[in-house]
C-alpha cells in the first residue's frame, strides 16, 4: 500500500472540512448562542457548554475553575478554563490553540440578535462571530479533521478555551500558565483578520484619582476646583500624545505609540464645586518601547501639573500592565507553516506582520512560548465590526482558516 504524500493529505483535510461544514457552522452557532457578557463576567455557564457539546466528538474537555475569590477580585462572576488534550505518538512538540470565550456587552444597534447567530448572505451575525468564538469552531474542527486522517502524528494538541480576554488574560491563559496546567512548545492564538499577527502593542492602564475640595458654587473660593485640576492634567497628557506621532515603530502593521483617555467621573451636582475626579486612560505602547519608562513618563507628566495647583492632590494608579507580543525563536516555522497553507487557500501571499490591538496571546509569549495569532476573521478587522453591531464572518472565510489551520497541525504533528 503506498503511503499518501503530504500534498494528498492535504488535500483529504481539505475534503474532510468540506463535508462537514454544516455541521461546523451549527456548532459555531450553539457557542454563539450562550452570552458571555464581560462585565458582569459569568462564563462558566459557557465552559461547561462547550465542554458538553465536544463530548460527541469523542473529546474530554478538563475544566480549570479560577477560585471564585480570585475572579471576584478581578471584578468578574465566574471563570472556568478548558484544556482539551489530544495525545498522539511518543516524541514531538505541543501545540496551544488558544481561543476565548468572553466578549464585550453587545450593546445597541443590531440588525439581527446579537446572539441569534443568524446566517445572512453567507455571513453569520453575532456578537463574537469573528472574535474569537468562531476559533472555537475553527481549532476544533481542524482537530477533527486531523484525526480523521488516520496519519502516522507524535506531539500532542491542546485546545485551550479561556474567559479572561476582556480583562487582560491573567485569569485565563495567565491563569493557566501561571499554574503549570500547561507548558506548549508552540501555541497558535484566536485572530481576527487575514493576517499572520507575530507582534502586537503592549497596554498600560491608568486610575487617576485628582482630589480637591468641595464647595458652593455660589461661593467659588469655599471649594477647589478639582476639575479645573483635571482639565490641565489631560491638557498635558495630550501635549504628550501629540510627540508620540513621531516615535515610529519598525515592525510592519504598527505606527505609534498614542495615549486615550476614555473615562471620566466626578462632581457631585450643579452647583457644587467639584471636590473629586477619576480619570481613566489607556496607553499603547509599541514593542520597541520599556513599560517601565513609558509608566515613569505619565507618573511624572500627572505631577508635574498638580503639584503646580494649591489645595489640589492626585494619585495615579496603575490597573492594567500588558506587555507587547514580539517573535520568538522557534515560531519561524509555525508563521512559514501558515503563509504557506494561507497563501494556497486564499489564492493570494497572506502577511505576517504586527497589530496595534493587544491580546491574552501575549502570556505565552511572556512564559517563553512561541506564540502567532491567526484563525477565522475578514480581510481586515474593520469589517468583521469587532465590538460593534453586527459583528460578523463569512462562511467561507471560516472554512478556509480551518484548512490553514489543520494542514499546519498536520506539518507541526506529522511522525
Amino acid at each position: 500500500m503506498t503511503t499518501p504524500n503530504k500534498t494528498q493529505l492535504y488535500a483529504k483535510l481539505d475534503q474532510w472540512i468540506d463535508a462537514h461544514f454544516d455541521e461546523q457552522v451549527k456548532f459555531l452557532q450553539k457557542v454563539i448562542q450562550v452570552p458571555t457578557d464581560t462585565p458582569p463576567g459569568n462564563n462558566t455557564p459557557h465552559a461547561l457548554h462547550v465542554a458538553e457539546l465536544v463530548k460527541s466528538y469523542g473529546m474530554q474537555a478538563e475544566p480549570h475553575t479560577v477560585p471564585e475569590a480570585v475572579v471576584r477580585e478581578a471584578g468578574l462572576e465566574s471563570i472556568t478554563n478548558l484544556i482539551i488534550k489530544r495525545q498522539y505518538g511518543q516524541g514531538g512538540k505541543t501545540l496551544a490553540l488558544n481561543a476565548h470565550g468572553d466578549v464585550v456587552p453587545p450593546g445597541e444597534g443590531w440588525t439581527y440578535p446579537p446572539y441569534g447567530a443568524e446566517i445572512h448572505d453567507g455571513r453569520i451575525y453575532g456578537r463574537a462571530a469573528a472574535v474569537s468564538k468562531c476559533d472555537f469552531s475553527t481549532y476544533i474542527f481542524a482537530v477533527r479533521a486531523l484525526e480523521a486522517l488516520g496519519a502516522d502524528l507524535k506531539g500532542r494538541i491542546e485546545l485551550q478555551f479561556t474567559y479572561d480576554e476582556e480583562f487582560g488574560g491573567e485569569l485565563g491563559p495567565g491563569w493557566l500558565l501561571k499554574n503549570n496546567l500547561t507548558k506548549p512548545d508552540l501555541a497558535i492564538a484566536a485572530g481576527f483578520s487575514y493576517q499572520i499577527i507575530t507582534a502586537h502593542n503592549g497596554c498600560l492602564q491608568f486610575e487617576v484619582t485628582v482630589n480637591g475640595k468641595m464647595g458652593h458654587a455660589a461661593v467659588p473660593t469655599s471649594g477647589v476646583d478639582a476639575l479645573h485640576a483635571a482639565v490641565k492634567i489631560m491638557n498635558a497628557l495630550y501635549g504628550l500624545n501629540e510627540t508620540y506621532k513621531s516615535i515610529k515603530s519598525t515592525v510592519p502593521g504598527i505606527n505609534h505609540p498614542y495615549l486615550n483617555i476614555g473615562l471620566i467621573s466626578g462632581g457631585t451636582n450643579t452647583n457644587v464645586i467639584p471636590g473629586k475626579v477619576v480619570l481613566k486612560l489607556d496607553r499603547r505602547m509599541i514593542p520597541e518601547e520599556d513599560p517601565a519608562q513609558v509608566e515613569q513618563s505619565i507618573r511624572d507628566t500627572i505631577d508635574a501639573v498638580w503639584k503646580q495647583i494649591p489645595g489640589i492632590t492626585a494619585e495615579t494608579k496603575r490597573i492594567l500592565l500588558a506587555r507587547a507580543l514580539k517573535p520568538l525563536p522557534g515560531s519561524t516555522e509555525l508563521v512559514a507553516a501558515l503563509q504557506q497553507h494561507a497563501k494556497e487557500e486564499f489564492g493570494e501571499a497572506i502577511p505576517a506582520c504586527g497589530t496595534p490591538l493587544y491580546a491574552d496571546a501575549r502570556l505565552y509569549c511572556e512564559a517563553g512560548i512561541p506564540v502567532v495569532l491567526y484563525g477565522a476573521g475578514p480581510r481586515t478587522v474593520e469589517e468583521s465590526r469587532a465590538k460593534q453591531p453586527d459583528e460578523r464572518l463569512e462562511l467561507e472565510d471560516l472554512r478556509r482558516a480551518t484548512k490553514v489551520i489543520a494542514r499546519t497541525c498536520l506539518d507541526m504533528m506529522s511522525a
